[in-house]
């Protein structure tokens, strides 16, 4: 009886005199990186000798929208549908974007315009882009970015060139707030047609974002640019956004802008589902 008690004691004092504070499987006596993460296989020493968690991933996210527009450049009254498709790869501070998208619209032209082979149905332009993303602080971050706009879009002007952008984004994260401004700057390639005149774009960007809830980011922007056509005026919008995380995959986005100059469109609503992977 004495030595099954002596037996359960040293087993006791055993138990207790082990400890593993990072949880990695190895002694903190014997630990020679005594913080590493939970996802981090280690060695006998416990120092990190491999990551479970991938420097990469994927999205994909499709989307619907809906735009409507009176009285501008050669119509009366126009709305359109459009399908979208984004592909997003990640790696580190880098990151690739494919966005294309296919639109139906309904259209009532000017008598005095001569657009009756303008297409009501067919692929918008694709944008291919690379961004880097450095943290300047623990709350500002800067992205740096370029890309190519694709002549996927039949304007009936036998006119399509690819176009190239460069932009550079800020945002500064203020507690569970954070604000943000962009700036864009697009060569268009176009050679002008009769009285239709071309000219490369500058385009600014601002607004203030929030996370309502740990799954839920809202925010509130301002957008102006350029119009790629010569003497017209800006496009002018203000719009509203909100994110919600459906799960760990799974996510969702609502938009809507408000066009605030002629050349916008009146209203734009858009709906996007993603997986994340």
């Amino acid at each position: 009886m004495k030595k099954l008690l002596l037996l359960v004691l040293m087993s006791t004092i055993s138990l207790f005199a082990y400890v593993d504070s990072d949880l990695d499987g190895v002694e903190d006596s014997k630990d020679r990186c005594p913080n590493s993460a939970m996802t981090d296989i280690v060695d006998i020493q416990g120092c990190p000798v491999k990551s479970l968690v991938s420097q990469y991933h994927f999205d994909i996210i499709a989307g619907l929208s809906y735009d409507e527009e009176k009285d501008i450049a050669f119509v009366d009254k126009f709305s359109r549908t459009t399908q979208s498709l984004q592909i997003d790869y990640y790696y580190k501070k880098f990151s690739f974007q494919m966005l294309t998208s296919y639109y139906q619209s309904s259209t009532n032209y000017d008598s005095d315009a001569n657009l009756s082979d303008a297409d009501n149905s067919g692929m918008n332009d694709t944008t291919v882009a690379g961004y880097y993303q450095t943290q300047v602080t623990p709350d500002l971050a800067i992205r740096f970015g370029a890309g190519v706009i694709l002549p996927t879009f039949n304007s009936s002007l036998n006119n399509e060139a690819t176009d190239y952008l460069g932009s550079l984004n800020l945002s500064y994260t203020l507690g569970k707030a954070s604000l943000f401004v962009g700036y864009t700057y697009t060569m268009i390639n176009d050679d002008d047609v009769d009285t239709i005149k071309y000219q490369n774009t500058n385009a600014l960007s601002g607004g203030i974002g929030y996370y309502l809830s740990p799954r839920l980011y809202g925010s509130l922007s301002y957008f102006q640019s350029d119009s790629l056509y010569k003497d017209v005026d800006d496009t002018k919008s203000a719009s509203a956004y909100l994110f919600y995380s459906l799960s760990s995959h799974w996510f969702t986005t609502l938009a809507y802008t408000k066009g605030l100059s002629d050349p916008t469109s009146d209203n734009y609503f858009a709906v996007r589902v993603g997986y994340y992977f």
